[in-house]
């Protein structure tokens, strides 16, 4: 059991549930370059975020990307695009076979063992941008919940940005339990039965334009009913 691991159930028993980490051992280089090219979100007006999204299986044989499916959130969990049905393009094949890419949700699997009984899950690439004439919004739908049973958020990149700051809470009226920026490498596991969560928008910071990219990791993942 690693370090993470420990405190992770230490946490549990105080029930806290959740855990930020850090990734060192990723090399972020590779991955960056996969989010220059995203498509843009077209479920947002302002066009500040684009995103992917694939889904996988985990078995005794390895990582196993499911055939593409949909996203759906009830309104219950998502008051702004909730009761609609998403489409977004799968995840590059080449980010997908790259082994940095896999051992991100490999870590985030391990924690989903202690706290699920769901191999499957959902991995979200996005990039929110800011420019002098935009703030990017990371949560436009404001505090909430997903839905699943935890969600991981893995930071690949902060570029030219102020803002950004995850929130953790246990009720919506109260302040949060854990506020903090989330930077290059940092993975946060949180039991999404357990927590509200919001990122506040971002704002470029000395530039012309700066992006915040991460991986929004989900089980199980959040697939629409065919």
């Amino acid at each position: 059991m690693t370090n993470s691991e420990e405190l992770f159930m230490l946490d549990a028993q105080k029930s806290i549930n959740y855990l930020l980490t850090r990734l060192d051992f990723i090399n972020l280089d590779k991955i960056g370059t996969y989010f220059e090219h995203l498509p843009v979100d077209p479920y947002l007006k302002e066009n500040y975020r684009f995103r992917r999204l694939s889904h996988f299986k985990i078995s005794s044989n390895g990582l196993i990307k499911l055939p593409h499916s949909r996203l759906f959130q009830s309104k219950e969990y998502n008051p702004l695009l909730g009761n609609v049905v998403r489409e977004y393009p799968e995840i590059d094949d080449a980010l997908v076979e790259l082994e940095d890419f896999q051992k991100i949700i490999w870590e985030f699997f391990e924690f989903c063992k202690l706290y699920s009984t769901s191999d499957q899950i959902g991995v979200h690439q996005i990039r929110t941008t800011s420019s002098s004439q935009t703030i990017g919004n990371p949560a436009p739908e404001g505090i909430h919940r997903d839905g699943v049973d935890l969600i991981g958020i893995f930071c690949v990149s902060r570029e030219c940005i102020e803002g950004g700051e995850t929130h953790l809470y246990k009720l919506k009226n109260e302040p949060p339990v854990f506020n903090q920026i989330l930077n290059k490498s940092d993975l946060l596991v949180f039991d999404d039965r357990q927590f509200f969560h919001y990122t506040s928008p971002i704002k470029v910071a000395a530039s012309t334009s700066g992006n915040r990219d991460v991986f929004v990791l989900t089980c199980p993942g959040l697939i629409a009913a065919a």
